[in-house]
């Protein structure tokens, strides 16, 4: 995996790969920023193969994203990991320094505070996380930015109420949870942030107030989800998932290019064109 000394070179790793929209996005900020001499691409690559791969990357390498299964898998791969990503065990940018040293970092945390930021939410008093997944536990990270007071978490098992309780305590956040079955009650929040997978929260859609506040809801494809759907048409705000995604590759690109600011709005234009094509 060698080139000429002008080429840097980036790539998303992780399995399934094919669906990532990340060579979109990243792409579409080298073109805005002229770096007509960068390379983004996509590698199918699973937590075995992890190790042969950074053994392989030559001089030339940038950066790296990551997404499942490798968001921990890589973090003994480092020479050094940020305090955001320590703090949740989850990598999703590695950058190569000049001296040759990989550092982990963890964008998801930050993109979902400005992707809220962005929206006009600062600061709430209370929020509601539907599901207790990798995802969740960066959104808890998120809400111990901005969140004052208790997060409620509503979730399946014992199991995850009991780890989404741990990752509480680790983060200082004020965490209590609460069975899946009386997921309706979130939607009361003045934050709801929906971690689940598609189509889980699809029952939840008849059960919106009348005036809700604020859905983040981390997918993007199949979208709007039928809850996201309703929640606009009751005149709440939506945060959605290509939101997080562009404001977690806006803060890759930064990082992998040392080139301030990444082009929000060409990132966001290119993803949303690339998910109606599809």
């Amino acid at each position: 995996m060698s080139g000429t000394d002008s080429q840097r070179r980036a790539a998303v790793l992780g399995s399934p790969i094919a669906h990532s929209l990340s060579p979109v996005l990243h792409r579409a900020a080298y073109e805005e920023l002229g770096l007509g001499d960068w390379s983004y691409d996509r590698f199918d690559v699973d937590e075995e193969a992890l190790p042969g791969f950074f053994g392989q990357l030559g001089p030339e390498w940038a950066g790296l994203s990551l997404t499942m299964p490798l968001k921990r898998a890589v973090i003994p791969l480092l020479d050094e990991v940020s305090e955001t990503a320590a703090s949740v065990e989850a990598v999703n940018t590695v950058v190569f320094t000049e001296d040759g040293r990989r550092v982990g970092d963890n964008t998801d945390i930050p993109g979902m505070v400005a992707a809220l930021r962005e929206r006009g939410i600062e600061q709430v008093d209370s929020a509601a996380i539907l599901g207790a997944g990798a995802t969740a536990s960066s959104a808890l990270a998120a809400l111990a930015r901005i969140c004052t007071g208790e997060v409620v978490a509503y979730v399946r098992s014992a199991e995850r109420a009991a780890e989404m309780r741990q990752w509480g305590e680790r983060l200082d956040v004020e965490v209590r949870t609460q069975d899946w079955a009386d997921a309706a009650q979130a939607l009361h929040a003045p934050l709801v942030i929906a971690t689940t997978p598609a189509g889980t929260t699809d029952a939840l859609a008849t059960a919106i107030p009348e005036r809700p506040a604020t859905l983040f809801d981390v997918l993007y494809d199949p979208w709007p989800t039928e809850l996201a759907a309703r929640w606009s048409a009751y005149a709440g705000s939506v945060v959605s998932g290509l939101d997080l995604l562009v404001h977690q590759a806006v803060l890759q690109v930064e990082q992998m290019t040392g080139r301030a600011p990444a082009p929000l709005d060409a990132m966001r234009k290119a993803g949303e064109h690339a998910l109606a094509a599809h």
